[in-house]
């Protein structure tokens, strides 16, 4: 498979030499699909639920923070169990009749949690740098474990629901039912876990810019010359007309009004 990529030009003096890189390699990785049902929604000070509000939507939710915690699986080497704790931020709008009155509008976050077990290969090695930086860390037993890191990639989540529940509230040891409301979010996210490993790599040349920037050569109303009109910006979806003598690959024929010299 190494046509597909683009090699510099074969030359006698192409090939420099080999050298050793650190790079972080991906030992496992998995991708996440979590629908996480009836979320208790905790209103920020100052907002609140009043008794006549009715109704609830949810206008904006984002992830403002994910908690990571790595720890060692036991008697499965090499393996980690990974803790995902998840920060919502929610912006909501509630009514007291949805048809006819203003928004409220109410802001909180929500707390999710979620393990998920990788294979990050196994590591019995402090790491000391110039900059007085120490990874890894000695257990109970004396044993040095290198811990792998971990990385999480999420788009901003899905509102799926949002409901106004009637929800117990525990205070010391007393317990009660107050009105809350809840969210049901649609989550996508990828988990990876690697490692720094050093690498031998073939080197051709040092990579040195030869392209000018041309922008200081031309004036502001040169530079928007050249720009494309933002069609779709306007006009979503829109594609090009094909041209009237093309023909349709689907022998369906186009869909569009004829211009005046084909009336």
């Amino acid at each position: 498979m190494l046509d597909e990529y683009k090699f510099p030009p074969c030359r006698p003096d192409c090939f420099k030499e080999a050298v050793s890189i650190e790079a972080m390699r991906i030992f496992d990785t998995c991708s996440e699909r979590d629908c996480i049902s009836d979320l208790t929604v905790a209103l920020d000070p100052g907002y609140c639920l009043t008794d006549c509000m009715t109704v609830v939507k949810t206008r904006c939710a984002e992830v403002s923070g994910v908690c990571i915690s790595v720890d060692c699986v036991p008697f499965k080497n090499g393996y980690y169990a990974v803790d995902l704790t998840y920060t919502f931020r929610l912006t909501m709008d509630a009514y007291e009749n949805a048809c006819t009155d203003e928004a409220v509008t109410l802001k909180g976050c929500a707390v999710w949690n979620k393990r998920v077990i990788l294979y990050g290969s196994k590591g019995s090695f402090k790491t000391f740098d110039s900059d007085d930086n120490v990874s890894g860390e000695t257990d109970k037993c004396c044993k040095i474990c290198s811990k792998p890191k971990v990385t999480v990639s999420v788009v901003e989540p899905i509102a799926l629901e949002t409901k106004i529940e009637c929800i117990k509230s525990t205070s010391g040891c007393e317990c009660s039912v107050v009105r809350g409301i809840t969210v049901t979010l649609g989550l996508f996210s990828v988990v990876r876990i690697m490692r720094p490993v050093s690498l031998l790599i073939p080197t051709y040349d040092y990579c040195i810019p030869d392209k000018e920037s041309c922008a200081s050569k031309e004036t502001p109303k040169e530079i928007f010359g050249r720009l494309e009109f933002p069609s779709d910006e306007f006009f979503p979806g829109a594609s090009p007309m094909p041209p009237a003598d093309m023909p349709p690959e689907d022998g369906k024929g186009y869909d569009y009004m004829p211009d005046n010299g084909d009336a």
